[in-house]
């Protein structure tokens, strides 16, 4: 892959979410789509390594940015949603 995606802190995030199995999608812009099997694939193998029991799935809606969230995923039983941009995006409590 020619993009360093930072898929290790993909890892790190599932692995504090503490669960059995964690569901996670993952919303690519459309200039990585082309990309995304492979991130996946990489991510399979990396929680696979650290005992992980995760399922990936590829948003392939439209995504403009950090702001483009798809509301209604949250009624679908992710755990986690990763966006990927060219800016961080930061996690408000």
């Amino acid at each position: 892959m020619d993009y360093d995606l930072e898929l290790h802190r993909i890892v790190s995030e599932v692995k504090k979410l503490d669960k059995e199995r964690a569901k996670v999608c993952l919303q690519f812009p459309d200039g990585l789509k082309a990309e995304a099997t492979k991130a996946v694939s990489q991510l399979k193998l990396k929680t696979k390594n650290q005992g992980l029991k995760t399922e990936f799935y590829i948003w392939s809606g439209s995504n403009f940015g950090g702001c483009d969230y798809p509301w209604y995923l949250k009624d679908l039983g992710f755990d986690l949603l990763i966006n990927f941009g060219h800016s961080v995006f930061r996690k408000w409590s």
